[in-house]
C-alpha cells in the first residue's frame, strides 16, 4: 500500500462527475469493455476466464475480499481517465493542491538551532509547481518513499521557508511516522 500515492489517488478522484460501478458484475463488465477481453481480465484479477464470464451475467453477485478490493482498485485506476487528466493539468498549473498531514516532522537545521522533531498537524496549500512535480513523479513510478521526499520539500518551501522569508538555513525536512495523511485538488 503506498500512503502518499493512494493520497493523490483519492484527491483526483474526488474530481469525477459519476461514480464508479458499484456492483461486481457492473465493475466486470466495465474492465471487459475496457481490456477487450473476458482473457484478459481474468489475467489481470489472476482468476479463471469462466469465473469472469460468470460475473459479468450476473451468476456470481458477491466476490471474495481481496478479489472486491483488486476489483474495484482496477475499475477506479481505470474510470474516467480524461476528467483524472483535467483536474491533475488543473492542479499543476493553476490551483495547486491542499495537503493535510498529521505526522512527526523533523529537520535538520545548523548546530545551536532546535531541530528535535515532533508530531504536528498541517494543513498546507502548495502551489502549483509542487502539485506538478508530485504528479509528475506519480505518472513516472515513483516509490512511496520518493513521493514522501517531494511532499516534505514542498513543505519545507511552503511551510517552514515561507517561500525563502525564513529559516533560510533549514537544510531537510522529513516526513517519519504519519497518523493522517489527505490530499485535496
Amino acid at each position: 500500500m503506498s500512503l502518499f500515492g493512494d493520497g493523490l489517488d483519492a484527491a483526483v478522484q474526488k474530481a469525477f462527475t459519476r461514480p464508479a460501478p458499484k456492483s461486481a458484475g457492473a465493475q466486470m463488465r466495465y474492465l471487459v469493455k475496457q481490456l477487450g477481453s473476458t482473457k484478459a481480465v481474468a489475467r489481470m484479477l489472476r482468476i479463471s476466464q469462466r469465473t469472469v464470464e460468470r460475473y459479468v451475467k450476473d451468476q456470481i453477485r458477491k466476490p471474495r475480499p481481496n478479489l472486491a478490493a483488486r476489483l474495484e482498485r482496477e475499475v477506479k485506476s481505470r474510470w474516467q481517465p480524461q476528467i483524472r487528466a483535467k483536474a491533475r493539468q488543473k492542479a499543476a498549473t493553476t490551483d495547486g493542491i491542499v495537503v493535510d498531514v498529521h505526522a512527526r516532522l523533523g529537520y535538520t537545521a545548523p548546530i545551536g538551532t532546535t531541530d528535535q522533531d515532533r508530531i504536528r498537524h498541517l494543513t498546507v496549500a502548495l502551489p502549483p509547481q509542487h502539485a506538478a512535480r508530485l504528479f509528475d513523479a506519480q505518472q513516472q513510478g515513483a516509490d512511496d518513499n520518493r513521493l514522501r521526499e517531494l511532499t516534505a520539500e514542498a513543505l519545507k518551501e511552503v511551510y517552514f521557508q515561507d517561500d525563502g522569508r525564513r529559516a533560510g538555513s533549514l537544510q531537510e525536512v522529513q516526513i517519519n511516522d504519519v497518523i493522517h495523511l489527505d490530499f485535496e485538488l
